[in-house]
């Protein structure tokens, strides 16, 4: 079975993604380059004669300092690297020379520069801080977390940004119990940005409403595809004629266990059985992604597949599938996750996520990824205790 988590080595950074161990032990040896500098040019200014200077080392000292700590941190590192300056020239009694007055003015003025650079840089910290909370608050607000069961269905998503500090792009999912039986999309609308936002925002809030009243699938693509549509005619430029999204919707019946599904130019979802074996769910025909009608019509048509209990559905965004190694090779989720097996859906997108991170090196994909994972489960042996036997 796929075991969640990263590799040795990597630790996690404040929103909860793992980074490499390259740039780990880079980060501490930054962290401790202050100290480390102060230290050498003491040991140096000692073992070699007066006429050699150590204040470099002594003025970057504070400024390596003002980015990675604290003000105080900072302060202290200022005043450590000022007063080894002034002890050196007590040891060698070369205070008050113009030389080395010069050089221990330079350090007090770079320590001052130091504290200086740190209070904007926590200043911008704050301000970058409450720009993330806002995006935050956005995903929540146009993209929430779907509840861990629905429907009598195990569901994990997960939404990750390719640029840094960016919490919601174009890509979409939601799911959503209806009386047709629980339905589903995962998007991608083409561009970024604040436009790409919005127009997950208009899908989202189409297909939240169509799957509650449309009695098919069929009819719930149509309801998107009118939305998208309004949605180009109000834009102004060139997103009022290429503005598109690409989409699977999928249906899943109560009393039956199959699921439906409508490709509109999505990466095709994954089924993977209890006993590890996957399927690639393809559609029999290729179709336009959402939003293209005005290029070619024709009849939406769900295509049926079983879904048995303890199988789980994925699906995913190019994100995933477009993910290279430094070779540029593709990260490929089926040959990745054929013959392996899942307790919960999870557990299946940890371990894609952690996968992907190592296949990139630790970079990250280059395109933001949305997954989503859907499992049947088994029904519990009280259940199964309850239906006559044959």
């Amino acid at each position: 079975m796929g075991q969640p988590g990263g590799s040795a080595g990597e630790d996690p950074d404040e929103h909860g993604k793992r980074k490499a161990p390259h740039l780990t032990h880079a980060h501490s040896f930054v962290r401790a380059l202050p100290v480390l500098l102060v230290v050498v040019g003491l040991i140096s200014a000692l073992l070699t004669p007066p006429r050699f200077t150590a204040a470099p080392l002594f003025s970057a000292a504070p400024l390596i300092a003002a980015p990675f700590f604290g003000l105080a941190a900072t302060l202290l590192t200022g005043i450590a690297a000022s007063l080894s300056v002034l002890g050196l020239q007590l040891h060698y009694g070369t205070l008050g020379r113009p030389q080395e007055a010069t050089e221990l003015v330079n350090v007090i003025t770079v320590a001052a520069l130091a504290v200086l650079i740190n209070v904007v840089v926590r200043h911008r910290g704050e301000k970058l801080a409450s720009a993330r909370e806002i995006s935050e608050a956005a995903q929540r607000a146009v993209l929430p977390e779907p509840d861990g069961r629905i429907g009598g269905f195990e569901v994990a998503a997960r939404y990750e940004a390719a640029q840094a500090d960016a919490f919601i792009g174009g890509d979409l999912y939601a799911v959503q119990d209806t009386p047709h039986g629980v339905r589903l999309i995962v998007g991608d609308v083409r561009g970024k940005g604040l436009g790409a936002v919005e127009a997950v925002a208009v899908v989202i809030g189409a297909f939240r409403e169509a799957a509650e009243q449309e009695a098919t699938l069929e009819a719930v693509a149509q309801r998107l595809e009118r939305a998208l549509a309004r949605e180009g005619t109000r834009r102004d430029g060139l997103d009022a004629f290429e503005g598109f999204t690409t989409a699977v919707l999928a249906e899943l019946p109560h009393e039956q266990e199959a699921v439906r599904l409508i490709n509109r130019g999505h990466p095709e979802p994954l089924m993977l059985y209890a006993d590890g074996v996957l399927r690639v769910l393809r559609p029999a025909q290729a179709a336009l992604p959402l939003g293209m009608g005005d290029l070619g019509t024709w009849p939406d048509h769900a295509e049926e597949a079983g879904f048995p209990c303890g199988a789980t559905l994925l699906f995913y965004t190019d994100g995933l599938s477009e993910a290279r190694d430094e070779q540029g090779a593709f990260y490929n989720p089926a040959a990745r996750l054929r013959g392996r097996m899942f307790a919960e859906p999870d557990a299946l997108l940890t371990t894609v996520a952690d996968e992907v991170r190592a296949h990139t090196g630790g970079s990250g994909t280059t395109d933001d990824m949305a997954l989503l994972a859907v499992r049947r489960p088994a029904p519990s042996p009280s259940v199964r205790e309850e239906q006559p036997s044959a």
